[in-house]
């Protein structure tokens, strides 16, 4: 039985992934334990007032041991590389079945800035980038290419700040350390030739988190336009319409996680946001090749109650009825498809985490928008885009999600996985 627990306060040596089992098929045995940390567990009352993050991982913590000194961290094991997302999603050319243990392409695309807005203080956050870049072949960052911003303290109105720009408390043992390495190296993982902004709020307030978006929208608009990366949310609350206008800076195009459970979350129900939904890929245990993609069981979506449908959804009105239907598009998630991430702020060095969730489908998606080079002159007409072109998209059928696993991936779009999942570049 899988057990859910938050993250341990241990020194390195003791957290374990679990006990090692190899197969027949050489592949070593995954661990059952899930950890959800404390940012991502949603308590009553937060709708509206504080969001979390849409992450998890597999195991007690970080994996004890040496870690390899490039490609995977730990051989034996199909968690997902750089180069075997890029290569699930023809974003390089195929190879070797997509096992993340034996491709080696990755993404070279990438331009203007992106985004990346998280809560609290990650002060590893620039040598977790590099020696991540460095273990799996990625073009290396630099002061001129990634940058640290504190955001002020959010206002009383959405999207405003106050006071001055000081750094946030420490996101160490939260689970933002996570959620924050997930970030910015995935998403320079798929467009390494972006430059990055990795803006912190002072705390996972949505005060705080929407001053922050704010931040970020000007910064990639003076930047000359690129993408806005929230991967995290929280369940939909009355009055959000009246956040949606921050999501509308020039030359910019927003992105957050539909969620990790079922239901509509919001800054991702916004009309002027791409909300990025969940899959679920197989991969061959026997050959470790890429097999198929379904929905994500525990991915969220559905018809918005508060948001009415927007144009580029009035042609699955018949789907969505009269309001705005998540998410728009979806990409990996799952769990047990997880991805190798970096953070060392709470266990120190080599301390390589196997995370799944929206979270990951979010940043993923955002560098795969970034390395289209389209640079829509906003969310909405990206979305027009997109609606527009299907077929930029691998149509996901089969699997199901929701309150009682009651909406389906079926043919077309779907509550599940939207238009699905990315096909290369095109329609981005």
């Amino acid at each position: 039985m899988k057990t859910r627990h938050s993250i341990p306060s241990l020194p390195m040596a003791a957290v374990l992934l679990g006990a090692y089992a190899v197969t027949a098929s050489g592949q070593t045995a995954v661990p059952t334990t899930i950890t959800i940390p404390p940012s991502s567990l949603a308590t009553p009352g937060d709708a509206g007032v504080r969001s979390h993050t849409n992450v998890g991982f597999i195991g007690s913590g970080a994996m004890a041991g040496t870690p390899q000194v490039s490609g995977p961290p730990f051989a034996g094991l199909l968690f997902q590389t750089p180069a075997s997302i890029a290569c699930i999603y023809g974003l390089v050319p195929p190879a070797a079945g997509c096992n993340p243990n034996l491709a080696e392409t990755n993404p070279s695309g990438g331009g203007k800035a992106i985004a990346v807005v998280d809560a609290f203080d990650d002060p590893n956050a620039y040598m977790d980038l590099q020696s991540f870049s460095s273990q799996f072949g990625i073009a290396a960052i630099t002061p001129a290419s990634f940058q640290v911003v504190y955001a002020p303290t959010g206002g009383a109105a959405p999207g405003t700040c106050t006071g001055p720009a000081t750094a946030p408390p420490s996101a160490a043992g939260t689970g933002w350390d996570i959620e924050e390495a997930l970030d910015i190296e995935y998403t320079h993982a798929m467009a390494p030739q972006a430059k990055i902004y990795l803006v912190e709020a002072q705390s996972s307030l949505d005060s705080d988190l929407y001053c922050a978006v704010s931040v970020a929208g000007n910064l990639v608009a003076k930047a000359g336009g690129g993408e806005v990366n929230m991967s995290w949310g929280g369940f939909e609350y009355p009055g959000e319409t009246s956040v949606d206008p921050i999501f509308t800076a020039r030359n910019v195009v927003y992105l957050a996680a539909a969620g990790d459970t079922a239901g509509v979350y919001y800054p991702s129900a916004s009309p002027n946001v791409v909300s990025v939904g969940g899959t679920a890929p197989s991969m061959n245990i026997n050959t470790g090749r890429f097999q198929v993609e379904t929905a994500w069981q525990d991915g969220g979506g559905g018809p918005s109650s508060y948001e009415p449908r927007p144009g580029y959804q009035n042609e699955i009105a018949f789907l969505v009825g009269s309001q705005r239907g998540t998410p728009d598009v979806s990409a990996i998630a799952a769990t047990y498809t997880n991805a190798w991430v970096l953070d060392t702020l709470v266990f120190g060095p080599g301390a390589w985490y196997a995370v799944y969730g929206t979270s990951l489908a979010t940043v993923v998606t955002t560098g795969i928008v970034n390395a289209a080079h389209s640079f829509a002159p906003s969310s909405y007409a990206e979305l027009s885009k997109m609606y527009s072109t299907p077929f930029g998209f691998t149509d996901i059928i089969g699997g199901s999600c929701g309150e009682y696993a009651a909406f389906l991936a079926l043919p077309g779009w779907n509550f599940c996985t939207g238009l699905g999942s990315p096909r290369g570049y095109l329609g981005k």
